[in-house]
């Protein structure tokens, strides 16, 4: 019984393409679109079934009001995209540094940003 419900807890908030395209409000095409570049990676069964877990959609509402709501190509949204992730990477960091390496680890994370959107600019 326990296996079981250990599993059904697994599954739980795992939907499948066209769902998710229902959730979205989207076509499925663009959400197959959207993996084969790279911009979400859903699990698959053994089936390949695409499995879009909550993370997936919550990924996909962003990517949706990116191109939508402030009309960003999709070179845009993957470097949107980047420049978020190593935001969230830098404020995890900043949580446990203090003094001295803070202010290097802030200083490296800045630099790498300018650097990636620089070679982005060329």
């Amino acid at each position: 019984m326990q296996r079981r419900q250990a599993e059904h807890e697994n599954i739980k908030g795992v939907y499948i393409i066209s769902v998710a395209a229902r959730i979205l409000e989207m076509h499925p095409q663009t959400l197959r679109k959207y993996e084969r570049i790279g911009l979400v990676m859903p699990s698959r069964t053994v089936g390949m079934l695409r499995l879009y877990s909550e993370e997936d959609v919550a990924r996909l509402r962003l990517i949706k009001h990116l191109v939508g709501e402030l009309g960003l190509n999709l070179a845009g949204v993957q470097l949107a995209l980047t420049i978020f992730n190593r935001l969230l990477q830098m404020k995890d960091k900043v949580r446990t540094l203090k003094g001295e390496a803070l202010r290097q680890s802030l200083d490296g994370s800045i630099d790498d940003m300018l650097e990636l959107l620089h070679a982005r600019l060329q």
